[in-house]
Formats: C-alpha cells, sequence, structure tokens
C-alpha cells in the first residue's frame, strides 16, 4: 500500500518535494563540514542526496520506490554526481555496523510498528563520532493542519515525534540538538505551509 503510494506521488515529471535540499539539513552539513560516507534512508527523489554528493560525501540512500530512484538518478545526472541508490523496505535493506560517518532521516516517517525498532537499528550503521540528524514532523502537526486546512505529514499520530520518543529512540546517542520548532515549510508542491517539527542532531 505504501509503495503504491509513493510511486503515485513521485511518477510526475515535477519534483514532489522540490530539488533543493532541507533547510535543517543543509544547515548542518555546513555547521559541522560534515565529510565522508552518508546513508539518507526513504531519501525519494534524491534532493537531499544529491545536495550531500555537490558537497564531496559518499553517498547512498534508499527508499521503496522505483520513480523516487529514477529521479533522483535523473538529478545526479544533471548535477554531474553520483549516488548510490538502493530500493527497498528497510527490512530487505541491510548495512555493516559502523558503516557510515553520517545518517539523515529527513521526513522519514515509519508504521509505528516498526518505528522505534527501525531507529535503534540505523544507530548501528553510524561510526562512533558521526552524527545523525532527523528533521520530521511532531504530533503537533494534525492540530495545525486542521487549523489552517492544510495537509502536511502522515495523519496517523503514531508515525509522528515527540521529543520524548526521538530521545529514547535514539538513546545510544550524545544529544547535540533536540528541539519542537515551529516553521514555514517551502519545499516543492507537498511540503507548503506551517509545520510543527522535531529537529534532532545525535553524537555517537
Amino acid at each position: 500500500m505504501m509503495k503504491e503510494f509513493w510511486e503515485e506521488r513521485y511518477k510526475n515529471e515535477e519534483f514532489a518535494y522540490g530539488v533543493k535540499p532541507n533547510q535543517f539539513f543543509e544547515d548542518t552539513i555546513a555547521k559541522y563540514n560534515l565529510k565522508g560516507s552518508i546513508l539518507l534512508p526513504a531519501e525519494g527523489e534524491g534532493r537531499n542526496a544529491v545536495f550531500a554528493a555537490k558537497k564531496g560525501l559518499n553517498v547512498t540512500c534508499f527508499d521503496i520506490s522505483n520513480q523516487g530512484k529514477l529521479k533522483a538518478l535523473k538529478l545526479a545526472e544533471l548535477n554531474n554526481v553520483n549516488i548510490n541508490y538502493l530500493v527497498g523496505e528497510f527490512s530487505q535493506i541491510s548495512f555493516r555496523e559502523n558503516s557510515f560517518d553520517v545518517i539523515v532521516l529527513i521526513y522519514a516517517h515509519f508504521p509505528p510498528n516498526l518505528k522505534s525498532e527501525y531507529h535503534q537499528r540505523i544507530t548501528k550503521y553510524l561510526k562512533k563520532g558521526g552524527l545523525l540528524i532527523l528533521e520530521g514532523f511532531s504530533k503537533e502537526q494534525l492540530k495545525i493542519n486542521a487549523e489552517y486546512k492544510i495537509d502536511l505529514g502522515p495523519k496517523n499520530s503514531e508515525m509522528l515525534f515527540s521529543l520524548d520518543e526521538i530521545e529514547q529512540d535514539f538513546s545510544a546517542l550524545e544529544v547535540v540538538v533536540l528541539e519542537h520548532e515551529e516553521i514555514e515549510l517551502n519545499e516543492g508542491a507537498y511540503h507548503k505551509g506551517k509545520a510543527s517539527v522535531i529537529r534532532f542532531i545525535g553524537k555517537k
């Protein structure tokens, strides 16, 4: 069901979330001058992966959508960079522990029954001293959607984030940044409007 949803969303020529990187991710890459290998789960159409590659990082990413991969590779080609893009469910894809210098979860909302397990597994793929960067919708987003008559993020509150939950899921990491922010999203056709987000940077 989820695969069909994303194939449909990504099939058009226009990029659903634009081609520019997420602002928090871009700022974090610059602030910490991040280098080395980077993993981007649920990477969709590749805007963040291509940005990371342009910054000289060695990029691996994955998603369940074939359409997402096609568009990501097209974007990479337009920008003269290479990315390693895998297609499959998280449960089908695995990496060696301590493989990546940076792991990035940008609006990567997993099913409620798998969310914590996936977060903990992702942590194992991070090298000692590596950073995990996350931005996603908070549980407050449902109220904002109703109030402003917008349609942002998953409709199931259990797929959304809270500060406590993120702290718990990533308890193996040292908290560098953990904050709840209200921002104005402007990322393509599907990320427009007032957003309540959780931002997290954790260090292994």
